[in-house]
C-alpha cells in the first residue's frame, strides 16, 4: 500500500481531509481504503461522493471545501484507484458497490445520505443507493450513464479503449487515458490541477484498475457485470427520492442521448446544464457547489410557492382563428409570396394539427421550427399549439453554433423544418423525426411534410384542447450576456401576454402588423390581427430599409410597426429612398413599438418623418416577461432626463420591484418598491415565464423570491412610479468608491458633441474596479482599441461625474446579434484589460 504523499501541495485539497482506513470485505479480505472526509458532525446528513475513471476523489475537493454546515462529505477512492490499495485481481461493478457498502457500514454511516456520482461512480453510487433505502435521502448525478440507449453502441471514445491491445496500452502501460481525460476541458484545466488529477496514477502498476474499469463495461450480452448494470438500470425507476443532475454538454463520453436516458429513468429529477463544461463537469464548473448547497436547503425546507397561480383568461393562442374561421381577409402575408386568409389559415391549422398527431406528435412533445418566416411557420406553429405540442424556438441570429447548442440541450421529439433547417438539423445531430416544410426529402430523413399531413388530417379527428397548465413553448434569449437560456411558457402564460398587449395598445381585429421581429409576427393570430414580416436578414436586423418596410406595410395595410432600435435606425437613414406608394402606407401606420434595447429620442423622433401619423412606444421587458411597462415619446419628454433609460409605468396587473444592489454589486436584500432604491429590478405578473429550461440553478437564483422574476436588470422607480433602467447586475462596477451602474454615466457622456456612442465598464477585481469608457467618436476612429486624445480624455471625465481612470476610443461596440443593439459590456471589459495590460487587440466588426 503506498502512502498518499504531496497532498500538501495539491491546489484546493485540504491534506487533513486525507484518512485511511482498512475494511473487511465480502471474502473475508481486509483492504486499506483512502478517502476524503471533512469530518463535520452530520447533523442533516451524509453526502457520499463517488468518482469515476481514472479520476479520484479529488475530484470532490470542492465539494468538501463548501458544503453546508451539518453535512459530513466522505469521498473514497476506489480499492485499486486513487491512493487506496492496489489489487491482484480485477473488481466487478457488483462488488465495487459492495465494497462501498462495506465502507459505509465501517465509516459508521447511518443516514441520511446523498449519494453523489460522477462517470462509472454514478452507477456504483446508485447500486448503493438500491442497496441502503433506509439511509437514502437523495442522489446527485453529474455526467455518468447507467445504461446504453436503444440503438446505442456506446461511447465511441471509451469503446476504442475497450479492445484488449488498445485497453493496455493506453489505459496501463501509459498515462493516455488519465491525461486525456483532464484534457477534455475548454479551456484547458491548469497544469497543476491535470498533475493533481494524475498523481496517484504514475506507474503502470498504479493504473492496472483504470485498465480493469474500462475491461469491466458491459457491452457484450454475455459479460459477467452486465447483469448487475442492468438491475441498476431497472432499480433506478423505483428510487422515489429528490434527485438533482448536474451536466456538461459538451462531453464526448456521455452525450445527450445518456441524459436523456437519465431523465427518462427519474422523471422527478432537477436539471441544470452548464453550458461549455465537458466530462470533468466539477472541474468546468466550480459553481455546481452553489447548486447543491442550494438544493440541499431546499431538501430540508422547500421553497414557498406563490399563494395562487394566475386565473386564465379563457382564451386559447388560436381562438381569433375560430373566431374569423369564415373571414377572408389576410391572416398572414408573405411580402411578395403568398397571402393566406383568415379562413384558410383557420382550416389549415385544425388540419395540420390533426395530422400531426396522427403521426405521433403527443401532448408535450417538443418541436423545434426550422423554418424562415413565412405562412407555412405561422400554420406550423398554432398546429403544434392545437395538437398540445410545444414549439422550440430559436432564431438563426443565435448563429449555428448556439442554435446547436439551444436545440440539442432542449431534448426535442420532433424537427419541423424547410430544406435548409433539415440540413441544419442533421449537422446538429438533433434528435427526434423529420417533417419537411414543403417537399418529404428521405435524404433529409424526413417521412412527412406539411402539405401530407394537412391532408391528413382532414380524414382523422382533432386531438383534444391541451389545458391552460401545459407547456406551449422554449423560446430562447439573445445569449447577450452569456449562453442562450431557454425559457418555458405554459399556455396560460403566453395568453395572459396576449390579452395584456391586446388591451394596453388597443388592438382590434382591423389593426394588421408589420414585424420586423419575425418571433413577433407569429403573434399576429393569436391577437386575432394579420401580420407580415418585412424582407429583412433576422441575423442583421440593421439591414431593414425604409422601403422593405414600406412594402411590408402597403402589402398588409398595417397600422401597427414592431422593430428593434438598429432596425428603425437604419429606416431613418434610408428613409429618402421611399416612393410615393410606400410613404402613402407607412403614413397610415398609427403605433410604432420598439424594444430589446434602449431607444433614444432622437430616433423616435427622427421617425416621425417616415412615420407621421404613428405614435411611439417603447416597451420594456425581456423574453422572459415582455411588456413589463411601457412609455410613449410624450411621456419620454415629460420624464426629462434622469438617472437611466425611463421606460415608464408598470402595466395593469404588473408589480415591479427592486433589490437593493449590495457594495459587490449583488442584489440578496429585501425586495423594495420605495423611490429612489437602486437594486435588481424584480416582475411579478400573469404573464412572466414558467421556467428556465434545463437550467435548475439559474431558475432557482432567479425566482428565489416566490411568484417574482429577477430580471438581471438594475434600475430604480422614481416619486412618479415610473420605472428607469441603468444597465444589467453583470455590468454593474464596484469601485472604491461604491457601486457605480453604466447607463447613467454612457449617457452623461454621449451628451457630449463629439460622442456618437460610449460603453462603461469596470476593470479589475470586484470592490477596486477602475472605470473605464470606450468611446465610438463622431470622427473616424481607428478599428483598433487605443487611448483617446488629450481633448477628448479632458473632455470625458469632465462629463462622467465618476472618477475615470482611462478613455479608449474605437470604430464600434460589440452588440447582440438579434437585436444588434445591446452593448456587450463583458467584451468590452475584456478588450479594454487587453488594451491597458499592454496588448492591442483589434475588435470584430
Amino acid at each position: 500500500m503506498t502512502e498518499p504523499t504531496g497532498l500538501a501541495g495539491l491546489p484546493g485539497l485540504d491534506p487533513a481531509w486525507s484518512r485511511q482506513v482498512t475494511v473487511t470485505d465480502a471474502g473475508g479480505v481486509p483492504h486499506t481504503w483512502h478517502l476524503l472526509d471533512n469530518g463535520a458532525e452530520p447533523t442533516h446528513g451524509t453526502l457520499l461522493c463517488v468518482h469515476g475513471n481514472p479520476t479520484w476523489s479529488y475530484l470532490w475537493r470542492r465539494l468538501l471545501a463548501g458544503a453546508p454546515e451539518g453535512w459530513r462529505v466522505i469521498a473514497p477512492d476506489h480499492l485499486g484507484m486513487g491512493w487506496s490499495e492496489r489489487l491482484e485481481d480485477k473488481r466487478t461493478v457488483a462488488q465495487r458497490v459492495q465494497d462501498l457498502g462495506d465502507l459505509t457500514a465501517a465509516l459508521g454511516v447511518t443516514g441520511p445520505v446523498i449519494t453523489v456520482g460522477h462517470d462509472w461512480g454514478g452507477a456504483i453510487s446508485l447500486g448503493w443507493a438500491l442497496a441502503h433505502p433506509e439511509q437514502l435521502r437523495g442522489v446527485v448525478l453529474t455526467n455518468t450513464a447507467v445504461a446504453q440507449p436503444d440503438g446505442d453502441r456506446g461511447p465511441a471514445l471509451i469503446r476504442m479503449a475497450h479492445v484488449p491491445a488498445l485497453r493496455e496500452f493506453s489505459c496501463v502501460r501509459t498515462p493516455l487515458f488519465v491525461r486525456a481525460t483532464s484534457a477534455l476541458s475548454r479551456p484547458a484545466l491548469p497544469h497543476d490541477v491535470r498533475d493533481a488529477l494524475a498523481a496517484p496514477y504514475a506507474t503502470a502498476l498504479r493504473r492496472r484498475a483504470v485498465g480493469d474499469f474500462v475491461a469491466d463495461i458491459p457491452f457484450a450480452g454475455a459479460h459477467p457485470s452486465r447483469e448487475a448494470v442492468e438491475a441498476i438500470a431497472e432499480g433506478v425507476r423505483s428510487l422515489d427520492v429528490p434527485a438533482l443532475l448536474l451536466w456538461g454538454p459538451r462531453d464526448p463520453v456521455f452525450g445527450e442521448k445518456y441524459l436523456a436516458d437519465l431523465r427518462e429513468r427519474l422523471p422527478q429529477a432537477q436539471l441544470h446544464r452548464y453550458e461549455g463544461a465537458s466530462h470533468l463537469v466539477t472541474e468546468d464548473a466550480p459553481q455546481y457547489v452553489e447548486a447543491i448547497t442550494a438544493w440541499l436547503g431546499d431538501l430540508a425546507a422547500p421553497p414557498a410557492r406563490p399563494d395562487s397561480e394566475p386565473a386564465s383568461t379563457g382564451r386559447h393562442l388560436w381562438s381569433a382563428l375560430e373566431e374569423r374561421c369564415d373571414d377572408p381577409a389576410p391572416a398572414v402575408v408573405e411580402v411578395g409570396g403568398a397571402t393566406v386568409s383568415w379562413r384558410d389559415l383557420d382550416e389549415r391549422v385544425r388540419d395540420l394539427a390533426a395530422g400531426l398527431a396522427a403521426v405521433g406528435v403527443r401532448p408535450g412533445h417538443r418541436v423545434a421550427l426550422l423554418v424562415e418566416p413565412s405562412a407555412d411557420l405561422t400554420a406550423a406553429v398554432y398546429a403544434v399549439w392545437r395538437a398540445g405540442a410545444v414549439i422550440v424556438v430559436a432564431d438563426k441570429g443565435l448563429g449555428f453554433t448556439g442554435m446547436r447548442r439551444a436545440l440539442r440541450g432542449a431534448d426535442v421529439d420532433h424537427v419541423i423544418g424547410a430544406g435548409p433547417g433539415l440540413a441544419a438539423a442533421r449537422a446538429m445531430r438533433l434528435p427526434g423525426s423529420r417533417i419537411a416544410a414543403r417537399r418529404a426529402s428521405r435524404v433529409l430523413g424526413a417521412i412527412h411534410d406539411l402539405a401530407s399531413l394537412t391532408a391528413l388530417g382532414r380524414s382523422v379527428p382533432l386531438p383534444a384542447e391541451p389545458e391552460g397548465d401545459q407547456e406551449c413553448a422554449v423560446v430562447f434569449t439573445s445569449g447577450a450576456t452569456g449562453p442562450a437560456k431557454g425559457v418555458v411558457y405554459r399556455h396560460r402564460q403566453v395568453s395572459a401576454q396576449m390579452e395584456l398587449i391586446r388591451t394596453t395598445y388597443a388592438v382590434k381585429p382591423d389593426d394588421r402588423l408589420v414585424a420586423a421581429f419575425a418571433p413577433f409576427a407569429l403573434l399576429g393570430p393569436a391577437l386575432g390581427i394579420g401580420s407580415a414580416v418585412p424582407d429583412i436578414d433576422v441575423t442583421a436586423p440593421g439591414t431593414l430599409t425604409a422601403a422593405a418596410l414600406g412594402d411590408a406595410a402597403a402589402a398588409i395595410d398595417a397600422t401597427i410597426v414592431f422593430a428593434s432600435p438598429a432596425a428603425l435606425r437604419n429606416v431613418v437613414a434610408t428613409a429618402a429612398d421611399l416612393d410615393a406608394t410606400q410613404r402613402h402606407a407607412l403614413g397610415r401606420v398609427r403605433l410604432v413599438m420598439s424594444a430589446g434595447a434602449p431607444v433614444p429620442v432622437s430616433l423616435l423622433e427622427a421617425l416621425q418623418d417616415v412615420l407621421p401619423t404613428a405614435e411611439a412606444h417603447t416597451p420594456y421587458g425581456m423574453t422572459e416577461a415582455l411588456p413589463v411597462t411601457d412609455v410613449s415619446l410624450e411621456q419620454i419628454r415629460a420624464a426629462g432626463t434622469g438617472a437611466g433609460v425611463c421606460v415608464g409605468m408598470p402595466l395593469p396587473g404588473v408589480s415591479v420591484a427592486l433589490s437593493p444592489l449590495a457594495p459587490d454589486g449583488s442584489s440578496d436584500g429585501l425586495l423594495s418598491s420605495e423611490a429612489g432604491v437602486t437594486g435588481e429590478i424584480c416582475v411579478s405578473a400573469a404573464h412572466v415565464k414558467d421556467r428556465y429550461d434545463a437550467l435548475w440553478a439559474t431558475e432557482r437564483e432567479s425566482s428565489r423570491d416566490p411568484g417574482w422574476h429577477r430580471t438581471g436588470d438594475v434600475g430604480h422607480l422614481d416619486l412618479d412610479g415610473r420605472l428607469w433602467v441603468e444597465g444589467r447586475l453583470v455590468h454593474v462596477i464596484t469601485a472604491p468608491t461604491g457601486v457605480i451602474t453604466p447607463v447613467p454615466v454612457e449617457q452623461r457622456i454621449e451628451g457630449l458633441d463629439t460622442v456618437r456612442s460610449a460603453a462603461v465598464v469596470g476593470v479589475g477585481p470586484v470592490g477596486t474596479q477602475a472605470v473605464v469608457v470606450v468611446v465610438v467618436p463622431e470622427a473616424d476612429a481607428p478599428r483598433t482599441l487605443r487611448s483617446a486624445d488629450a481633448s477628448l480624455r479632458n473632455a470625458v471625465r469632465a462629463r462622467a461625474g465618476v472618477e475615470v481612470s482611462a478613455v479608449l476610443v474605437t470604430r464600434a461596440l460589440p452588440v447582440d446579434i438579434r437585436h444588434a443593439s445591446k452593448i456587450d459590456r463583458r467584451e468590452v471589459a475584456r478588450r479594454a484589460e487587453r488594451v491597458l495590460a499592454g496588448s492591442r487587440h483589434l475588435p470584430r466588426r
